[in-house]
């Protein structure tokens, strides 16, 4: 069993819970300077054991495949001080960089030139002209498919220079070549045209020129697209566009199942490429400020074919849905409307499910699994005073440790109520790591804000739990959660089942047949 976590009682050095190894394959290289630079300040805190001589020089290594020279440089002088001599490799390495730059810059100017031509580039959009394909034979722009070529490859280039905003403005403007966003009318436009045919002009046959919204409008996809996408949402994560970058990992995933489902990317590419997009996905949900981001992620999660990819190539991100879960399911239970936690509880079954398909521990995760299934308290306890060390020490959870560590002890008290009518204050603060005036303060906010049924009896220092009935709305709608699925799945058997009737129907007539004609 895949484990982030010692066996000795005491708390482990924050290096133990360390994911970095594991996720780092399946980062982009650029992705990684800002997890190399999170864990240079938790060195610099003694938070972690790792040596900053090796941080560095596993930094430069990362920028040797990269046109990032002169930070290359700056981190070879931070390994062998302020005074070492440059090597010449480097030196030459900077040199052929901006030989590299002149050529593409030239190769592909004249496009460039012309999409920074608004009124020109308006004129062709209006005409749609302004396409790959209607460039590329028009002979008044002299664009060739060797220019838009070089201009894709100049894009790449100043993104490996480390210019990410630069790269993912000209992506950005080459994606539109294969795009066809609906027509907006300036207001008042064409009404007088409507109103004399009869009303609205559109056909279908226009309706459908119109690409996919959820893949910028691009009308069809390729797998050298599927690497223009990418490129973009890796531009918009590293310039920390978070609402954009949502929209970039929409892009992808569509693309993904697209091509998976023409059959130009095979099962296993498409499960490699999910398991990638699960790993980038982390910047974009941990980052949303909108508070859906979470909700996003337990949702992508938990489908089935990127589950099948966590559990598959990536059990390590068993942390990282299990945190989701727990951060978002009092959340999900207000957002369903109902009078319980109903659906926070659905979320935590779902998880169960999960955890028991993935080879993979640590103590965020084995704290869940000690109260949810086990119900052992004393357990959890001790894997919680760990799992703020794992939060504080990740670079995708750290900012979240606070609000986790409320919601487990949230998560502590729910499960403690369940099995307990009437708790002793004194002893509930126990477990949560409070004394008993804390802990009375905190559940009576708890029972306040939260979806608990419970009253505090103070001159017995308890808590009296309610009955905590489930309603007729909820029985109901957790019978029938899974009604579609079953039904398409007893229809499937239905057809199979008439299928083998017919075969075997037609067989003995056949046999028939041939036993009369003998």
């Amino acid at each position: 069993m895949t484990t982030a976590e010692t066996k000795t009682p005491e708390l482990a050095d924050a290096s133990t819970y360390d994911l970095t190894p594991l996720i780092s394959p399946y980062l982009d290289l650029h992705m990684m300077f800002p997890l190399l630079e999170y864990i240079d300040s938790l060195i610099a805190t003694g938070a972690i054991s790792y040596s900053a001589a090796d941080v560095a020089q596993a930094r430069l290594e990362l920028l040797r495949p990269t046109h990032m020279v002169d930070y290359a440089m700056d981190i070879y002088r931070e390994i062998h001080g302020e005074e070492a001599e440059i090597p010449q490799e480097m030196e030459d390495q900077k040199g052929e960089v901006f030989k590299q730059m002149e050529v593409l810059r030239e190769g592909q100017m004249a496009f460039d030139d012309l999409s920074r031509d608004e009124e020109v580039r308006n004129n062709l959009v209006n005409n749609n002209q302004w396409n790959y394909k209607s460039l590329t034979s028009m002979a008044t722009y002299n664009i060739t498919p060797e220019i838009l070529a070089n201009y894709y490859k100049f894009a790449k280039f100043n993104f490996d220079c480390g210019d990410y905003q630069q790269s993912r403005d000209m992506l950005e403007c080459y994606l539109s070549l294969f795009a066809s966003p609906p027509k907006q009318r300036k207001e008042g436009e064409g009404e007088e045209e409507d109103d004399e045919l009869g009303g609205n002009t559109s056909t279908p046959a226009e309706d459908e020129k119109t690409g996919n919204p959820n893949m910028y409008y691009l009308t069809s996809i390729d797998p050298t697209l599927l690497q223009v996408l990418w490129g973009k949402l890796s531009c918009e994560i590293l310039v920390e566009d978070w609402e954009e970058a949502s929209v970039a990992l929409i892009a992808v995933k569509t693309a993904i199942e697209s091509l998976t489902s023409s059959n130009k990317l095979t099962a296993l590419e498409a499960l490699h490429q999910r398991t990638w997009l699960l790993h980038w996905s982390l910047f974009v949900f941990w980052n949303d400020a909108s508070g859906k981001g979470l909700e996003s992620m337990v949702e992508l999660f938990t489908s089935e074919k990127y589950l099948q990819a966590v559990t598959t190539n990536a059990p390590h991100l068993l942390r990282y849905l299990t945190a989701a879960v727990l951060l978002c399911k009092r959340r999900a239970a207000k957002k369903a409307g109902s009078n319980s936690n109903a659906e926070g509880r659905r979320l935590l079954r779902d998880l169960v499910k999960v955890m028991q398909q993935c080879e993979y521990s640590d103590p965020i995760v084995e704290f869940v699994e000690q109260l949810s299934v086990k119900f052992d308290f004393e357990a959890a306890q001790s894997q919680l005073a760990r799992c703020e060390t794992v939060l504080s020490t990740d670079f995708f959870l750290c900012k979240q440790t606070e609000l986790f560590m409320e919601e487990a002890r949230v998560f502590v008290f729910e499960n403690y109520c369940r099995i307990h009518h009437k708790i002793d204050l004194a002893t509930l603060g126990e477990k949560l790591a409070m004394d008993r005036e804390r802990a009375e303060r905190w559940i009576v906010d708890l029972i306040r804000n939260a979806l608990l049924d419970a009253k505090i009896d103070s001159e017995e220092g308890c808590v009296v739990m309610g009955t905590g009935s489930t309603s007729v709305y909820e029985q109901v709608m957790e019978k029938t959660r899974e009604l579609n699925a079953r039904s398409s799945g007893l229809v499937s058997n239905l057809r199979g089942y008439m299928n083998d009737v017919r075969k075997e129907k037609a067989k003995r007539e056949r046999k028939a047949r041939d036993a009369m004609e003998e």
